[in-house]
């Protein structure tokens, strides 16, 4: 592959590291203090944020979601690669790509569908938290997916051109 796209592809690639890891960061510490919050006032002072479940769940989506995107960087998704581990040379090398177009088809799909399930529930006016739009908290499904299925593509592609992973 060409250095210079290799490099680039690397920066591009610890820059989105480091966002992700920056994001589930804040997203894990919030979830922790909120949650911990929630429990504090409820025991202590029987009261509670009226929004503060409803946030906890969405946060647990986007971390779910986020750990997602994470694994897939990684190449660490679930996945059945009993075949890929029993063969070896050109057959291995076909199951791989097999296996990853499968990958790219399956998040590709899913992130169409979330989609169209984030314009539905635009169009109809879902609301969440104090009557926020439930479409801004469930964008988190549709680009997680996208994200995952591009990655899966370039990993495709790099194993194809037998880049280093």
């Amino acid at each position: 592959m060409n250095p210079t796209i290799e490099g680039w592809l690397q920066r591009a690639d610890r820059l989105g590291r480091f966002l992700e890891n920056a994001l589930m960061t804040l997203m894990l510490t919030g979830l922790i203090l909120l949650a911990s919050t929630q429990i504090l006032l409820r025991n202590v002072f029987s009261t509670s944020l009226g929004w503060g479940d409803s946030i906890v769940r969405l946060m647990v989506l986007w971390l779910a979601v986020l750990g997602a995107i994470a694994a897939s960087r990684e190449h660490k998704q679930i996945k059945i690669d009993l075949l890929t581990r029993s063969l070896s040379g050109v057959p291995q090398k076909a199951a791989h790509f097999v296996t990853d177009a499968f990958t790219v088809a399956v998040t590709s799909l899913l992130a169409w569908h979330s989609w169209r399930f984030v314009q539905d529930s635009r169009l109809y006016g879902d609301v969440l938290v104090s009557d926020w739009p439930a479409w801004i908290f469930q964008l988190i499904l549709p680009v997680g997916f996208a994200l995952i299925a591009y990655r899966s593509v370039l990993q495709t592609f790099r194993r194809l051109m037998g880049a280093r992973l």
